[in-house]
């Protein structure tokens, strides 16, 4: 091992536009996009919605339908590097997450089709595929914008005794952390379409909110080529699904506002563990939806809890089993 000085290095745009339905994702990726400069492709799984703005940029579109699995995007991908494109949108990422046939829709099929309704079990499958396209987008030599929708985040809170909804802010609809990934993310709104940034590592969008148009593409760009010129690298292997560890890493993955929340799963476990009661740590495990989540609580048990609390979603899955076939 050594240490070098560290230096930035040129670089691939990985930037993600969220915002509410009519905020202008598309309309300011394509605008990004023309500043950028070189061939773009669009992934258009808005039913065609990128056509209608045509007239901003030069652009080649590829019209995504159903099932949105991770496969079909990674296939995309593939194609508009194939086809030597420049910079690639993925309009919008939201459909591999929630979309038809996308991670939480395929979840809930294997889940029934395989694993007798043990969602616990069907997200040790999907994680991978959906960490595959992942690993895709942030491998790829083209530049990359994704869109993603967001929706109003709310949450149950008590004031002066009293309990109220309170808004939180907005909040993508993909999976809690995915915006960790990208070097920006621009959050957009309705008026004016002004981006306010969330993340930023490029400094570029300190400050107020600004307005998206072609400029900003040309600046982004200026500043991904002024650092070091990056050395040729071996060409590496193909993603392969059934090759990555769905355990690697997966606490860093973990959104930090739902760290508390794993500790107090792990602190609920490891009572029900105790007290020896099944039933609790059954439906605990059921509980805990993200892949990730369910990986770092794991983690945290010990050895002879971890198989306690396998005999007990066994001893459910055969319990609900038995109840099914009498009814």
């Amino acid at each position: 091992m050594q240490f070098t000085k560290a230096t930035r290095k040129q670089a691939k745009l990985r930037l993600a536009l969220t915002g509410p339905s009519g905020s202008g994702k598309t309309y300011s990726a394509l605008l990004m996009a023309s500043g950028i400069g070189g061939k773009i492709a669009v992934v258009d799984t808005e039913r065609s919605s990128a056509s209608l703005y045509s007239h901003l940029a030069e652009f080649d579109a590829l019209d995504l339908d159903p099932p949105y699995t991770p496969e079909r995007f990674i296939e995309a991908v593939r194609a508009a590097e194939k086809a030597g494109y420049s910079v690639l949108i993925l309009d919008s990422i939201t459909h591999e997450w929630s979309g038809i046939g996308g991670c939480l829709e395929l979840v809930d099929d294997i889940a029934r089709s395989k694993y007798k309704g043990n969602s616990w079990s069907a997200w040790n499958d999907i994680t991978p595929r959906h960490r595959a396209f992942l690993d895709v987008l942030m491998q790829s030599p083209l530049h990359i914008i994704a869109t993603m929708r967001s929706k109003t985040e709310t949450a149950q809170v008590e004031e002066n005794g009293r309990k109220r909804v309170a808004k939180l802010g907005m909040k993508s609809e993909q999976r809690d952390g995915t915006e960790y990934e990208f070097t920006v993310v621009l959050d957009l709104v309705h008026d004016g379409h002004y981006a306010t940034a969330s993340k930023d590592r490029t400094g570029l969008f300190s400050g107020d909110p600004k307005p998206i148009t072609a400029e900003t593409g040309k600046t982004i760009v200026a500043w991904l080529n002024s650092g070091e010129q990056l050395r040729p690298e071996p060409p590496k292997e193909e993603s392969d699904p059934g090759k990555i560890t769905p355990t690697a890493g997966a606490m860093d993955r973990v959104a930090p506002d739902r760290v508390d929340m794993i500790t107090q799963y792990v602190d609920r476990l490891k009572d029900a563990c105790t007290r020896e009661d099944g039933i609790a740590a059954a439906e605990l495990t059921g509980e805990i939806v993200d892949a990730d989540e369910k990986v770092a609580v794991w983690k945290h048990l010990e050895s002879s809890e971890r198989s306690f609390i396998k005999k007990a979603i066994a001893a459910a899955g055969a319990s609900r089993e038995s109840a099914e076939a009498q009814a």
